[in-house]
């Protein structure tokens, strides 16, 4: 078993306690998440929550005009599907696959009464839920005070903590709908990422060369989210054969 398709590669599966995890696991059932899949669009009942191992999903709201913009993505760290934790049996945005993997998914039922019914899961979903909401409202803050450039540097760093290395699979038409801005945007601060040699392209993926660069190149955002969800998230109790349990959000070396 790969640490992708072990659901203990999940760092929220895998902060369970003993107990807690041996009631979860058979409730969990292995998933391949296409690219561009929808999970569940606003309004539309929620059957499933999703827990990620190498997948990433955006979260994202869609306009009567059909234009959309992300507010916020999963991966390895978390859940796909919170609202299931509020009593509501409705989605009320979208959720669809950004960058493709392997994951788990949960009946909604089941997490619903996981929830209800005990104390631990209940305050670890309920953290998760915490950290989520600080990457919705820095989301918010990024897009409104800060500029395109600085908005991609983030949404790869926050790529690249959710991913076990340095590549990001992803079309410039993805960054720029996860964003709300025009392709044209997203095409020229790549350009402008590539000849500064902090990453390097081929179709439909962005390698990075310069994690440290990138850093200082973005703006606050990305380290108020990781920061938060590193507060509120515990270690993993265990991890995936091969897997990294260095935090919730394990980030990479610069090469």
């Amino acid at each position: 078993m790969t640490p992708a398709t072990d659901p203990l590669a999940n760092h929220l599966l895998a902060a369970l306690e003993a107990a807690d995890w041996q009631r979860w696991k058979p409730h969990l059932e292995p998933v391949n998440l296409r690219r561009g899949e929808i999970l569940y669009a606003a309004g539309q009942p929620q059957f499933h929550a999703y827990f990620p191992t190498s997948a990433i999903i955006s979260l994202l709201q869609v306009t009567e005009a059909g234009g959309s913009t992300g507010f916020a993505i999963a991966g390895h760290e978390g859940v796909v599907g919170i609202s299931l934790l509020l009593g509501s049996d409705t989605a009320t945005s979208g959720g669809s696959v950004l960058i493709a993997g392997q994951g788990f998914r949960m009946p909604a039922l089941a997490l619903q009464e996981e929830f209800n019914r005990f104390e631990a899961v209940r305050q670890l979903l309920l953290r998760y839920a915490q950290a989520l909401i600080t990457q919705i409202t820095q989301t918010a803050v990024c897009s409104r005070h800060h500029t395109v450039d600085q908005q991609v540097c983030t949404w790869l760093l926050h790529c690249l903590d959710r991913l076990a290395d340095n590549e990001i699979v992803v079309t410039h038409d993805a960054l720029a709908s996860l964003l709300g801005v025009r392709r044209e945007s997203v095409t020229l601060v790549v350009g402008h990422l590539r000849a500064a040699g902090l990453i390097r392209c081929r179709r439909g993926c962005i390698e990075v060369l310069d994690r440290a660069s990138l850093e200082r190149r973005s703006c606050e955002c990305h380290a108020v989210v990781s920061k938060e969800y590193a507060r509120l998230l515990p270690r993993p109790s265990r991890s995936a054969p091969g897997g990294s349990d260095d935090g919730i959000c394990a980030t990479q070396r610069s090469t």
